[in-house]
């Protein structure tokens, strides 16, 4: 099923590549949820996360000559989404705008039909760890963010990010650390779920 797959979105990259419209179309929506995701998490608001996807899009369309088969269209495309919500949280600085974050933008934590008292601590932990993970130096945001939301592993992140699988590794636990300092200087370190929160998984 893999190599069926695998070959289909080959066949509609190369077509994209020739500047089929449709081709790259059904690339869009075979991966539109999971860049969207990716860029919910790196940035405020919904409208931005739209911006940043989109943004990735464009910069996947007008890249499209230059791919080269032997790599994933799925890494390169995040790699795409991450440089384009990258650059706008630089633009956010540099003009001081900070978006209000609202309450959707919120990691998502297991949630298994839990009571109303239950609900409000989470929605708490969710705006924490969110404040937390806002706070982060941008390398340790983006190499949380991509082994957290998009699960994925050591190597699929450092190709992602032009990194050796063991400056991953190195990044991704002085990442952790860094996050579990700022939630404790905010008072909303949470000992019983945080470990679970912050890991993304376990060995890649």
């Amino acid at each position: 099923m893999y190599t069926r797959d695998r070959t289909e979105e080959q066949v509609l990259i190369m077509r994209a590549q020739r500047g089929e419209q449709d081709a790259f179309r059904a690339l869009v929506e075979r991966y539109q949820a999971q860049v969207y995701t990716l860029a919910r998490r790196m940035v405020s608001s919904p409208q931005d996360a739209e911006d940043v996807a989109q943004e990735a899009f464009l910069n996947a369309w007008r890249g499209l000559p230059r791919f080269r088969m032997d790599a994933k269209f799925s890494t390169w495309l995040y790699r795409l989404t991450v440089n384009a919500a990258s650059d706008l949280l630089r633009r956010r600085q540099r003009t001081q705008e900070t978006p209000l974050d609202d309450e959707d933008s919120a990691l998502q934590l297991p949630d298994p039909a839990p009571g109303p008292e239950e609900q409000a601590q989470q929605r708490q932990r969710r705006a924490a760890l969110q404040q937390g993970i806002n706070a982060l130096s941008e390398n340790h945001r983006k190499i949380l963010l991509l082994r957290v939301v998009s699960d994925l592993d050591y190597a699929q992140i450092g190709e992602i990010l032009e990194l050796s699988p063991g400056t991953v590794k190195s990044r991704l636990a002085r990442a952790r650390i860094e996050l579990r300092k700022i939630l404790r200087q905010q008072g909303n370190y949470f000992s019983d779920t945080s470990s679970n929160q912050e890991k993304g998984g376990g060995t890649p």
